[in-house]
């Protein structure tokens, strides 16, 4: 394993323990998810470009257009929390209240 390969592999990794791990507000979890995202995004950008085919090219826009996507609904989704419950703390939302 090549010193890039390790440090985009621990850097999602890293995402991943702190989605699991620190699970306090709704921002840090968006965050952790994004820090992920743009890991992979990195990691594919680079497969494609030590591949040189032009077939995988296309496939790091279209991570990242997701990514840009998932960011966007994720906010909405932390501005509708903020004005409805008041706070982003995930201890606060349940799915069982209205």
């Amino acid at each position: 394993m090549t010193p890039t390969h390790f440090a985009f592999s621990s850097a999602f990794l890293l995402g991943l323990a702190g989605l699991a791990f620190n699970r306090t507000h709704l921002l840090s979890a968006l965050l952790c998810l994004e820090g992920m995202m743009l890991s992979l995004f990195i990691a594919l950008s680079i497969w494609t470009l030590q591949l040189s085919s032009m077939n995988f090219s296309v496939a790091p826009m279209i991570l990242l257009a997701f990514s840009a996507c998932e960011a966007s609904a994720g906010l909405g989704l932390l501005v509708a929390t903020a004005r409805t419950h008041g706070t982003d703390r995930l201890k606060n939302l349940s799915l069982l209240q209205c």
